[in-house]
């Protein structure tokens, strides 16, 4: 894949869909605007989104969801997902198909409301007066079009019937147009795998990343807003590859030790010896598999790709099994809203490639975007009133209360409450949704619990690239929140999330993880490295070092992956690779392959 050209034209895109939807926040707000004469209520709701927001965030807020919008749609597109060309033209032609489609009298009827196909007829007809009735046409198209899709994705596609479509970029149809730059670079062979999504989504936000580690060297911390951006960082393929073989792809072959799986993991490592104390699993339904950053969901659709072969070599119908991964197997947690709405199309896209008429079952993935949530304690002492003190305990509301900053502490947060899902399924029976006055907070309950339970200790395996930010980073809060309550691990979030991943496993359960190095060394991680020799097995390791990411130049990363599980067994031989010496990825993954094929021999 060219991630060159990826990276060029997602950048460009940044600073081409701010500089638009600015000019155009600054046209629909303009006294005596057409949005003012024609559309007042939408007014209205830019103006709270305005003020919750600030103009800066939204701006970008809006901007990040056109550019997915458009991403997802080409994607779609050259994978014939769609039914016509909705950002891409038939060849030859630089129009995009639907509306070529729609100049010659061919609107779907079921995708475009009967109001929107007589406005769009009559805007091409010329019976409408209009600056471009080409242009109108087309964005109505384009909103009918992301309405029409929200039936099955409605994460990524909300349904536009407010300020998001005001503000929708002016420059759709020309050959310098956002849309013509986003076919010029998501050709058909890059969108041959939705992996594309995930490097487009770590370009799209790398300036922004520059600016926070700029801000730092000013010695300004990262707030919450900038965490996101801060830590992203995309997997090499075949390091997600080396993870999940040798977490999930274990846990089966070791109940199904006849599996034909291994054949097709390149990167497994089996046991030296036969290993019969492990984790029972008796059906593929069972598994649960998280990544708690699940940024893009790069990880997440590999795993998918596994949990497929799984259920297949089961006997289980091609027509159920894409459901039945994303129903049961698959859960990622993530802070930013843009990057899980986009693991969830990933997950989707997955699923349709396996069967062609999944978008008719309509399911949505299990993808968590924590955010705040917030109650007075009148509110928690009147809603006690309501459900009673024998539900109402007090974990219940201290877990209520854990998730004031959710956007900065993240799945690092360990619920209170321990039985979440029995409690959340209880306050669910309570008929309160349409109540008046406790309506809103039995909502906010409900979002805080769902949250809670995906934060769970309930999994099988856990796979994560977890975020990199030294204490020295972390702002006033998130510090002391680390002291207490990561005191063997506050030096680096990524520390962090090894002591938390191996929380969100069960017991035999284990995590495949890619981190930075410095934990197998240092003395501030004494305690964690001591904890996790006492307490758990590391069941193989490759020490990458520096430069495993072409991506990030230099030394500036180095890095170990590694399966640990969750068991103390000190008699076991764990499997290490050392592949410091690789000058590239390419070298390294070389080395990772020589490595492991020589162990397979032994």
């Amino acid at each position: 894949m060219n991630t060159t050209a990826l990276k060029r034209f997602a950048t460009a895109a940044r600073r081409s869909l701010i500089e638009q939807v600015a000019a155009k926040l600054a046209q629909v707000l303009a006294e005596g605007s057409r949005a003012h004469r024609e559309r007042p209520d939408v007014i209205q709701s830019l103006q709270k989104a305005l003020e919750q927001y600030g103009e800066e965030q939204l701006i970008e807020r809006v901007a990040y969801i056109w550019f997915n919008r458009f991403c997802a749609l080409r994607f779609m597109d050259v994978n014939r997902y769609t039914r016509v060309g909705v950002v891409s033209p038939v060849e030859g032609h630089m129009q995009p198909e639907i509306l070529a489609e729609a100049k010659m009298g061919n609107i779907d009827e079921e995708q475009v409301p009967e109001p929107v196909r007589q406005r769009i007829t009559g805007l091409l007809n010329h019976q409408i007066t209009s600056e471009d009735g080409q242009l109108e046409a087309y964005r109505l198209l384009l909103v009918a079009t992301c309405n029409y899709w929200n039936k099955a994705m409605p994460f990524l596609f909300q349904r536009i019937d407010d300020y998001t479509e005001l503000l929708m970029p002016e420059d759709l149809l020309s050959a310098n147009s956002i849309l013509a730059h986003t076919r010029e670079a998501m050709t058909e062979s890059a969108c041959e795998d939705v992996e594309v999504i995930g490097w487009l989504y770590q370009f799209y936000i790398a300036e922004k990343k520059e600016e926070v580690f700029a801000s730092l060297k000013k010695r300004k911390k990262i707030e919450p807003e900038s965490i996101p951006a801060a830590t992203q960082l995309f997997t090499p393929n075949w390091i997600v590859r080396y993870l999940v073989q040798n977490s999930l792809g274990r846990l089966w072959l070791l109940n199904k030790p006849e599996s034909p799986l291994a054949e097709q993991m390149e990167y497994y490592i089996p046991p030296e010896k036969p290993d019969s104390d492990f984790l029972k699993i008796s059906s593929p339904e069972e598994l649960k598999v998280c990544d708690p950053a699940c940024g893009s969901g790069h990880m997440l659709t590999y795993a998918f790709d596994l949990l497929y072969s799984i259920y297949e070599e089961e006997g289980y119908s091609p027509s159920d099994i894409p459901e039945l991964i994303l129903t049961h197997n698959l859960y990622g947690i993530e802070l930013d809203e843009r990057a899980g709405e986009l693991a969830a199309f990933a997950l989707v896209m997955k699923a349709r490639s396996r069967y062609r008429r999944f978008f008719r079952k309509q399911i949505t993935p299990n993808i968590c975007v924590l955010e705040n949530v917030q109650f007075t304690e009148q509110e928690l002492d009147e809603y006690t009133s309501m459900v009673g003190r024998d539900l109402f305990t007090a974990p219940l509301r201290e877990t209520l209360q854990q998730f004031e900053e959710a956007d900065n502490f993240g799945s690092l947060i360990q619920p209170a409450l321990q039985d979440v899902a029995t409690v959340r399924q209880r306050i669910e029976e309570q008929d309160l949704a349409g109540d008046m006055l406790l309506g809103p907070t039995h909502r906010n309950v409900l979002k805080v619990l769902r949250m809670a339970d995906y934060l769970a200790p309930k999994y099988h395996v856990v796979i994560a690239n977890p975020p990199y930010m030294g204490s020295r980073g972390m702002n006033t809060r998130l510090s002391k929140w680390a002291n207490d309550n990561y005191r063997n691990s506050k030096a680096d979030l990524f520390a962090m999330f090894i002591e938390r991943s191996l929380e969100l496993v069960v017991k035999k359960g284990a995590i495949g993880m890619i981190t930075m190095q410095s934990w197998m060394f240092l003395s501030s991680y004494e305690a964690l490295r001591k904890k996790i020799l006492e307490q758990n097995t590391i069941i193989s390791m490759a020490h990458l070092g520096a430069r495993a990411f072409d991506s990030i130049g230099g030394e500036v990363v180095s890095t170990t992956a590694f399966v640990i599980e969750n068991e103390s067994r000190p008699e076991y031989q764990g499997a290490y690779l050392r592949l410091v010496d690789g000058n590239s990825e390419a070298e390294k993954m070389d080395m990772m392959a020589k490595a492991i094929a020589q162990a397979k021999m032994a």
